[in-house]
Order: C-alpha cells, then structure tokens, then sequence
C-alpha cells in the first residue's frame, strides 16, 4: 500500500526511471552508424576529435534519447498493455514529465546540433522531425508496420553514417557512401519489424498496424529477413564491382551466419525474434563497418 501511494504521489520522475526512458541500449545502432561514417569519408579526424565526439553523443543519448522519451509518451497507453512496470505507465515518470523531457531533448539535440555544421545541423533537423512523425499524432508513422520500420531503419542507420561522413569532410559524402548508408538503412526496416515482436498484443488492441499484427509471426519474420537481406546482397555486389572483393567477401561471410541465425528463428519466430536481435543485428551491423573501411580505401 505505501508503495503505490508513494507511486500515485510522486511528483517528479526517478532519476533511473528517467535514465530507462531515454533506454541507453537503444543508442549503439545510431552511434555505430555514425563512426561507420566518420570511417567511410576517408577524412583524417586528427584536429577535428570534438566533432567525433559530439556527433557519436549526439547520435547516441541526444537524438536517439529523445526519440526514445518521445516514442515512450506517445505510446504510454500501449505501454500499459505490453509493459505495465514501464516508467510512465508505472507511475514513476509521473503526470506530463515524460513530454516535458521529450521536448527538452529535441531543444537540447537541435543546440547539440548546430555545433556540427550546417550538414550536421541539418540532419538533427531531420532526425528529430523523423522521430516525431514516427510516434506522434496525427502523422504516427508507427501505425505503419511498412512506413514505421522503414522511417526508423534510415533514422538509426543512414542518418548518422550519412552524417558522420558529412560532418567529417566537411561536405557531400560521396556517391558511394550514400548509396552504401542508404542499402543499410533499407535493411534495418527488418530489424525495426522484429523488433515489434514484443509489442504484439498491445499494438494489435490499440490499433498499431506492425507486421507482426498484420501478417501474424511466421511471415512478418520472413519479410523481415528478406528485407535485411536484400540490401546486403546489394552491397557484396557493389563491394565486387568497385574492386573491393575481400570486403565483398567478408560481408558474404556474416550474411551467411545470418542465414544460420535466421533458421533458428524460424522454428518459434514470436519467441526467438529478441534472441535474433541480439544475434543477428550483432552480425548485420559488424558487415557494416567492413563496408565502411571498404569505402575508406576507395576515398583514399
């Protein structure tokens, strides 16, 4: 009794209520893609480790904080189906707090941002509108179990590759690098899907359109390793095709583990989808950063 009273009394957020909210586990993919930018142009960052540095925290606990908080107060009804004990169903990020930290994150993300440049500037711009889109009323991209994943795979993978090539060289990434960030922002659309797994009974109550709600477990996780796949055939066939054949076939070999990881989900899609998402993604992100030094090479 004396908890729950405490809960329903509680007037400002716990501060490791608050530290969930913005989940840190979330912020590795961003901040991956971002490094794997800063590889890919082929700038040197000798001078220039303040940029590395805040751009790898702004990808990480900035933006993709914020998203995460936004993501939470938008979602907190279906939070309180899925996940009751999460802190704002759970009363431990009382009344409105959970948008007021959202907010201040998108203020903090977009001052965070303009200390990068216009190019860096630019992609906080788009980074928080795309975070809005997804979670917020009335765009609520997440309602879409295609548009949703896909806004999300190329906020957390090609954004900030995009980005950390941008802001390192202090221009244009080149052609390469964007189509390379583009085919593994594409990919990532599977991993967001699998992702939705653990929010299945809750988005299928309140309306929310995933693949898993819509084409029930076994085939949403098929279209979703299709979707990671296809990219990463693409890039072994540009890795080849611009001279690249040990990247290309290093890529190859941690596709191939994939399709190992795969067939084990397949047995029981709905309960092995989390174990693929720390096996798989581990995999999907390591042919990544064999691209970018691929890319390193051609820019030098």
């Amino acid at each position: 009794m004396s908890v729950t009273t405490s809960i329903q009394l509680r007037r400002y957020p716990e501060p490791s209520a608050a530290l969930r909210l913005i989940k840190p586990i979330t912020w590795f993919p961003p901040m991956w893609a971002y490094v794997c930018g800063l590889i890919s142009s082929g700038a040197s960052p000798v001078g220039q480790w303040s940029l590395v540095v805040l751009g790898v925290l702004l990808a990480g606990p900035v933006v993709c904080g914020m998203s995460q908080a936004a993501n939470d107060w938008c979602d907190r009804h279906v939070d309180a189906i899925n996940e009751p004990d999460r802190p704002i169903p759970s009363g431990r990020i009382p009344g409105r707090w959970g948008l007021y930290i959202a907010l201040a994150m998108s203020a903090l993300s977009l001052m965070v941002g303009w200390q990068l440049g216009p190019w860096g500037f630019a992609a906080t711009i788009a980074g928080v509108l795309a975070a809005w889109a997804y979670s917020a009323e009335p765009v609520r991209l997440k309602r879409s179990g295609w548009w949703g994943p896909g806004l999300v795979g190329l906020s957390y993978e090609t954004l900030p590759w995009f980005t950390g090539a941008a802001v390192l060289s202090a221009g244009a990434p080149s052609i390469p690098v964007v189509l390379i960030a583009v085919l593994y922002g594409l990919g990532a659309h599977g991993i967001m899907t699998l992702n939705d797994f653990k929010a299945l009974e809750g988005d299928r109550q309140m309306g929310v359109n995933s693949l898993p709600v819509t084409l029930g477990p076994v085939k949403a996780a098929k279209v979703a390793c299709f979707v990671m796949t296809l990219p990463q055939i693409a890039v072994i066939g540009l890795l080849f095709s611009w001279g690249k054949p040990l990247h290309a076939l290093g890529v190859a070999a941690v596709l191939l583990v994939q399709f190992w990881a795969m067939s084990v989900m397949f047995k029981d899609p709905k309960a092995k989808a989390p174990w693929y998402n720390g096996t798989g993604v581990l995999l999907y992100v390591s042919g990544m950063m064999i691209t970018a030094f691929a890319l390193r090479g051609m820019a030098g």
